[in-house]
């Protein structure tokens, strides 16, 4: 199973990298696996630590795919890294082991330490609707131009029915991605 995160990782001049992230888990390890290249995957290499910061804060999944990356961070408790502020839960995880791929490395992390900020009351269709188009704007350069368009128009629907204001934003801010990457 795949669990959509915000992972913090934390860059070699001090500043926080926020990526939007799929990680999934096996028996009491997470994977990530960033593409190649990205930031991510290098700061990893790095300092072999990271953030899983679980949010509902949809603005963060869009931002960070529209070129908005400043969200405010605070310290990590157990390794030197950040966390988002608006993250309901953290977990603190070490790099134990990595295995290379052309596309997608993966690194088996352990857990040091998980954190609970605030209770999760569930996604809205419009919050899920936002995440699914995030990934889907940051595959834009991997699927077909109409799967994209027809998975964005269904995804629409939820938005119509049931954003609030920061879902609104979110959904602009992705379509006008779209629209410059297709025009």
């Amino acid at each position: 199973m795949i669990y959509e995160t915000v992972v913090t990782t934390m860059n070699p001049d001090g500043s926080v990298h926020i990526a939007p992230m799929g990680i999934r888990r096996k028996d009491e390890k997470y994977l990530i696996a960033p593409f190649k290249p990205s930031t991510t995957l290098d700061n990893l290499v790095n300092s072999g630590v990271a953030v899983i910061n679980a949010t509902t804060e949809v603005l963060i999944f869009a931002g960070c795919l529209t070129g908005r990356h400043e969200w405010p961070v605070v310290d990590a408790t157990h390794i030197a890294c950040k966390r988002l502020a608006a993250a309901l839960a953290h977990v603190e995880v070490r790099v134990e082991s990595s295995r290379d791929d052309e596309l997608r490395p993966v690194f088996t992390c352990r857990l040091v330490h998980a954190a609970s900020h605030a209770p999760f009351e569930g996604f809205n269709r419009a919050q899920a609707a936002v995440v699914e188009a995030a990934i889907l704007v940051s595959r834009l350069h991997l699927l077909p131009e109409q799967k994209i368009r027809s998975e964005l128009e269904y995804l629409g629907i939820a938005i119509k029915k049931t954003a609030g204001e920061k879902e609104q934003t979110a959904w602009r801010w992705l379509m006008e991605k779209v629209d410059d990457y297709y025009s």
